[in-house]
């Protein structure tokens, strides 16, 4: 499979070449009024002289306040501060004479009286629930069909391909917003929004050329359902500490989701020390959970899953997490597993084999004041990206800082070779409330497909423990402490890449 970098200058570089030529598009596509998708279009003239061939445009703005039912219009100005990818090695030099001809939607790229980024769409992404805007999410229109995604765990790094040969493709920035230069134009564009092996496609009734075009934001959410794309497999252990399984709802997750594993769904609960271990008589007929000890005692287990999240149990429990148990994990986070662990679950990697031990000190200490002022480190891009991220959901109000509740004190530092430390305190003592490692541990970073994120905190309080499933789920919105638990949890889900380096589509 071609490079994901690789792919993606390719279909910009396709892009730029049809800049040079006349528009191979239909002239008839770049006139009317229709401005659905959009809160500001432009209709486009276009006279040609049947003897010298000499093409004409004038363009008048125009302004509609009518929605196309089902979509929403808004008349905020579109976001502008985001990442786009484009081709760095297009110059000026490129002519109609060494350009190859354009291949079905790069054909719908309007030249715009010689600027065909005046086509553009902007809009903001969502989770599941509709509400709450995400960073770092691939916005792309595709050149092609997408291919399957692949289940089971996958080695998933930035460096592979985009599905569908991307025309042009974006991030979103810590508002959640997107823009898209040099949009093919026309009725029915396709459009991915996508993180890891979270992927939604959908159509977009009318792109209009050579105008700002804004996205309805209903499609640009995230997928709640199957019916609406594909959601990773995960597997989630309950806990007697901290009910992490209701925070999968209030990102948006449908209920009919939730599912043992002979089922449909895409979580998979399994019964944790403490934790529920049914689902309510309404929901899958009040069947049990699988122990966690049978996910746990298999890699093959493991295997199916993109994800697992692990609840606190309220202790350690070595004794129910054999060598053989930890064995598991480590390799399931060398093939591509992506992995949280809540408060105590840190066993996993203190005592798990060599070298996981290594990527962290561990203490047991008493419990943090409650609450407690976190410091959000901001020395490597995506830290900076999540200190900006909780200002602008409400999550913090002094930038850089967050306030937590039952913090714990097991962690007094990170290994700076292997590790790096998201949240932590400095006062009344020194603790990592966050940090995440690459795995294998120790490999070179090409070689790395796994991700471990380690949490002090009981991600869910509030909701009621060990009730069957939904019924303990009773909080509405989002802590400050749960809304950095969904940054990472998307973190955790997206296309692996170094900390030390800005993330590119993926």
């Amino acid at each position: 499979m071609a490079h994901r970098a690789e792919r993606i200058a390719f279909a910009c570089l396709a892009s730029n070449f049809v800049a040079g030529l006349a528009a191979c598009g239909d002239p008839s596509q770049t006139t009317g009024t229709e401005t659905s998708p959009t809160s500001t279009s432009l209709t486009t003239t276009i006279t040609t002289d049947p003897i010298t061939g000499t093409s004409t445009a004038t363009t008048d703005a125009e302004t509609t306040d009518e929605p196309t039912a089902g979509t929403t219009t808004t008349t905020t100005t579109p976001p502008t501060s985001t990442t786009t990818t484009t081709n760095p090695t297009a110059t000026d030099s490129d002519t109609s004479t060494t350009s190859p001809p354009c291949i079905g939607l790069e054909c719908q790229i309007d030249q715009c009286n010689g600027n065909p980024d005046m086509t553009t769409l902007s809009g903001i992404v969502y989770a599941p629930e509709g509400t709450l805007p995400l960073y770092n999410i691939t916005v792309y229109v595709p050149g092609g069909p997408l291919e399957p995604v692949v289940e089971g765990v996958t080695c998933d790094t930035c460096g592979d391909g985009l599905p569908g040969d991307p025309i042009i493709a974006s991030l979103t920035n810590t508002k959640g917003e997107f823009k898209l230069t040099g949009v093919p134009s026309g009725q029915n564009i396709p459009l991915v929004v996508s993180v890891g092996k979270w992927r939604r496609e959908v159509v977009l009734p009318e792109v209009v050329p050579c105008a700002d075009n804004i996205a309805p934001y209903d499609l640009t959410r995230l997928p709640k359902n199957q019916s609406e794309g594909h959601i990773p497999k995960i597997a989630l252990v309950t806990g007697g500490a901290d009910p992490l399984e209701c925070l999968l709802r209030k990102i948006g997750l449908e209920d009919g989701e939730f599912t043992p594993e002979a089922g449909s769904g895409r979580v998979n609960l399994y019964e944790g020390d403490g934790g529920a271990d049914q689902y309510d008589d309404s929901l899958n007929g009040g069947a049990g959970f699988t122990g966690a000890g049978t996910l746990w005692g298999s890699l093959d287990n493991y295997k199916q899953y993109d994800m697992v999240l692990m609840a606190c149990e309220g202790a350690q429990n070595g004794g129910d997490k054999s060598g053989a148990m930890r064995q598991n994990l480590v390799d399931y986070a060398g093939l591509g597993g992506r992995i949280f662990l809540s408060h105590w679950h840190n066993i996993w990697i203190e005592g798990g084999p060599d070298p996981w031990p290594s990527t962290a000190d561990f203490v047991s200490e008493p419990d943090l004041p409650n609450p407690v002022t976190a410091k959000i480190d901001t020395s490597f891009p995506k830290g900076q990206a999540l200190a900006d991220w909780m200002i602008n959901v409400g999550g913090s109000m002094v930038p850089g800082e967050m306030q937590i509740k039952e913090a714990q004190y097991t962690v007094d530092s990170v290994n700076e070779m292997t590790s790096t430390r998201w949240v932590y305190t400095d006062s009344p003592e020194d603790t990592v409330q966050y940090f995440t490692f690459n795995a294998p541990v120790g490999a070179p970073a090409e070689q790395q497909c796994g991700r471990v994120v380690d949490s002090d905190i009981h991600v869910s309080s509030g909701d009621s423990i060990g009730e069957p499933f939904p019924n303990g789920c009773e909080t509405v919105g989002l802590s400050p402490q749960e809304k950095a638990l969904v940054f990472m949890f998307f973190e955790l889900s997206a296309c692996l890449i170094p900390d030390d380096e800005d993330p590119i589509p993926g």
